[in-house]
């Protein structure tokens, strides 16, 4: 995982790479759900939190060594990934459970896309506050929107039966790490994207 985001680039081919991190952490994801399921005795958040450490190591790398925050916001933001999850799931829940009248595709889409905007908006709004994080709500949308979409693929999980493997985590987690690639201040010596401006902004 560290040689896929190891180029500190912004170029599309850096990003592609960034996005390949994602969608690897997004399969051990999969694959860590029905393991995790098996402990018993843990609460229900703590084992939803553990599915999540995966992609939060991805983040931890992200901020730490393609970014000008400090070691301890690489730190930060990786346990608020563990927390966007616990509270993407637990979102996702509640909206399921308002709309148990409605069909259960629909029920899944509207439960995927509520999980996938809390988790995008949570890691948004953390990031945000480092010390370096882009604080104005426009450098945010591309994340929140695609993280809010590809959220909306629970139904296709759910449609397909998948257990120990997923469609939603690997594309969702690639588009929420490419989003806080493109957001973050870049160390001294990185290339921006054609049109993006020094700092990650």
């Amino acid at each position: 995982m560290t040689e896929v985001i190891a180029s500190t680039d912004l170029t599309r081919n850096g990003l592609l790479k960034i996005a390949a991190g994602g969608v690897l952490t997004g399969i051990l994801t999969s694959l860590l759900m029905p393991l995790i399921d098996r402990l018993s005795g843990l609460p229900g958040d703590f084992r939803i939190a553990l599915v999540g450490v995966p992609f939060a190591v991805l983040v931890f790398l992200l901020v730490r060594r393609l970014s000008t925050n400090p070691w301890w916001a690489a730190l930060t933001a990786a346990l608020v990934t563990m927390i966007a999850f616990v509270c993407a799931v637990n979102a996702a829940v509640f909206v399921d459970r308002q709309v148990i009248d409605a069909g259960k595709t629909l029920r899944n889409v509207l439960a995927g896309l509520t999980g996938g905007f809390v988790g995008a908006g949570m890691m948004a709004l953390a990031v945000a506050l480092l010390p370096a994080g882009p604080r104005h709500l426009r450098a945010w949308l591309p994340m929140l929107i695609s993280g809010t979409v590809t959220g909306a693929l629970l139904a296709l999980d759910n449609a397909l039966g998948l257990d120990s493997t997923s469609v939603l985590f690997p594309l969702w987690q690639a588009c929420v790490a490419v989003g806080l690639r493109a957001r973050l201040p870049r160390p001294a010596g990185a290339i921006a994207l054609p049109g993006q401006a020094p700092g990650g902004t």
